[in-house]
């Protein structure tokens, strides 16, 4: 899977990922200071221009408020030398306005800045003022751009006599602007500077993490992953911190037994959510340690390894161990069966010579009752089995496994209320179930004062119970459920397979029909253990 990218070589921009995530990073620092030195000069402007107008309005009521410039337009005329004059100057001196005009009815000046101009008619509309409100505005007049504030003037009886207008260069204003734009450069720079600093930080990080390559080289590295992890034949998990799953790749889909669909919606769910609580999740999450662990994952044999990441994850691997353990418990019945024949042999040897024995010294009776006694027992054992388990591979387990048992020392027989019919829908797994639990059984009576294993095999409706009870020293009760855990064993491993699994995948195979597998004492003391398969019979 391929990542569609601008070249970089094209664009005239460096190859390594870090110094292109450097320089971007620089671009959009120095593109949002631009920009929030922009958004800021913009309604500053504004906010000048208004302080502008209402200090000039402010003005202008202070100068209506004096009870003798109202007097004056009233009382003298429109003259360089007249009180109003005299007054609305010193009000301009005072404030630092750029003029402060008195008009009266008619829209003549009785003060002006320039002498030559009182008696004049005004250049901008008197008419809002003189008919009793105020006005803020911008505009146009004969010293220039200003911003002004207007308000009536009204006598002592608050009859309108005329209006006063104040006006604040504009140039002020536009000097304050300007004045404000060094210091907003200042800070917008500092800024500028820290995000630089950060970006170069944050890219050293990123240079680490990423290794110094470039984006061409993670892009054909992702790819080669993802083809690496779907074509193996090794089953892949990789877990976040979390314990969440990153990744799944399709073999450890296939071991796992999950939907076709697993390795894409998997990522971001529990792990237990996925596999189910149990020694699988266990071993995933690494609260079991150590190398080449063995789990069963319904009726898979699993050898699982765990690598934690240097982020606090971890990445664990999967094998089917399987085959091996179907092929290494194969080998076990195998060179049980040949340990039988090799014993029947000598026996046959032995048999052999006394008939031998017999016949030289012309005991040809006792002779006849020899053979027919020595083959009385082998076909009474086959025949017992037959009778009561009419399943064909179920009776001729339990026919080998009599043979090795004999062997041993150890007397392997049927229960009385022992009755199968040939109905079962999965032959063998039972044959699996009650394989292990005879080996089991015939490790733990060996060397017993009285050695004993005991197959009760029946049907209830279609149900099928297996209990397989032994002479040996039994499962203390505490731990009667551990030892279905897999791994779990008290024998030495042998050399070609590991110990722990037979009753593991014992449980597993019954809970797979929908079943159960218990451990418990039996009546004359040593184990005995239960297997109920609902729905096992057609």
């Amino acid at each position: 899977m391929r990542f569609p990218l601008l070249s970089a070589r094209r664009l005239g921009l460096p190859r390594r990922a870090v110094s292109q995530i450097l320089l971007t990073q620089l671009a959009i620092a120095a593109g949002v200071a631009v920009l929030a030195t922009g958004l800021f000069l913009a309604p500053l402007s504004a906010q000048l221009d208004d302080q502008a107008m209402r200090r000039a309005l402010a003005i202008a009521q202070s100068a209506a408020a004096d009870p003798a410039l109202a007097a004056g337009v009233l009382s003298s005329g429109a003259s360089a030398d007249s009180p109003v004059q005299a007054s609305a100057e010193r009000i301009r001196r005072a404030t630092g306005a750029e003029y402060v005009v008195v008009l009266d009815l008619d829209g003549i000046r009785r003060s002006h800045p320039s002498a030559d101009r009182i008696g004049l008619p005004v250049s901008t509309d008197p008419s809002d003022a003189l008919a009793g409100r105020e006005v803020m505005e911008i505009d146009e007049g004969t010293l220039g751009r200003s911003a002004r504030g207007k308000v009536p003037l009204l006598a002592a009886d608050g009859e309108i006599v005329g209006a006063v207008s104040v006006g604040i260069a504009y140039d002020s204003v536009r000097d304050r602007l300007l004045g404000a734009i060094p210091g907003l450069l200042a800070y917008a720079g500092g800024a500028l500077a820290a995000g630089a600093l950060a970006a170069y930080l944050l890219s050293r990080r990123i240079q680490r993490q990423t290794r110094d390559l470039a984006f061409s080289d993670i892009a054909g590295l992702l790819a080669e992953r993802e083809a690496m992890l779907h074509s193996i034949r090794e089953g892949v998990i990789a877990l976040a911190p979390d314990g969440r799953i990153r990744l799944v790749n399709d073999e450890a889909a296939r071991l796992l037994g999950l939907a076709p669909d697993a390795p894409d919606g998997c990522a971001g769910r529990p792990l237990e959510d996925v596999v189910g609580a149990g020694r699988t999740a266990d071993v995933l999450s690494g609260r079991v340690t150590g190398r080449d662990l063995l789990t069963v994952q319904g009726s898979r044999v699993l050898v699982a390894n765990r690598m934690p990441t240097e982020d606090g994850g971890a990445v664990a691997t999967l094998r089917d161990r399987t085959e091996l353990e179907h092929l290494g418990r194969e080998l076990d019945s195998t060179r049980g069966l040949i340990d039988a024949l090799r014993a029947q042999d000598h026996e046959h040897a032995n048999r052999l010579h006394t008939l031998l024995g017999l016949l030289e010294l012309g005991l040809h009776e006792e002779a006849v009752e020899f053979v027919t006694e020595v083959a009385d027992v082998h076909r009474t054992t086959a025949e017992q089995v037959t009778e009561k388990v009419h399943d064909p591979l179920l009776a001729a387990l339990l026919v080998g496994k009599a043979t090795v048992a004999a062997e041993r020392g150890v007397p392997l027989r049927l229960a009385g209320t022992s009755l199968l019919p040939d109905r079962l829908v999965d032959p063998g797994g039972l044959v699996t179930i009650l394989g292990n639990l005879v080996d089991n059984a015939l490790d733990a009576a060996a060397g017993s004062t009285a050695p004993l294993i005991e197959v009760e095999l029946r049907a209830e409706g279609r149900t099928a119970v297996l209990r397989v009870r032994d002479s040996g020293p039994g499962v203390p009760a505490a731990r009667r459920e551990e030892i279905f855990t897999e791994g779990w064993s008290t024998k030495q491993p042998k050399a070609h397979r590991e110990r722990g699994l037979g009753l593991a995948l014992v449980r597993r195979l019954a809970e797979r029909q929908g079943g159960s597998a218990r451990a418990g004492e039996a009546a004359d003391g040593g184990a005995e253990f239960s297997v109920v398969l609902p729905e096992a019979l057609r």
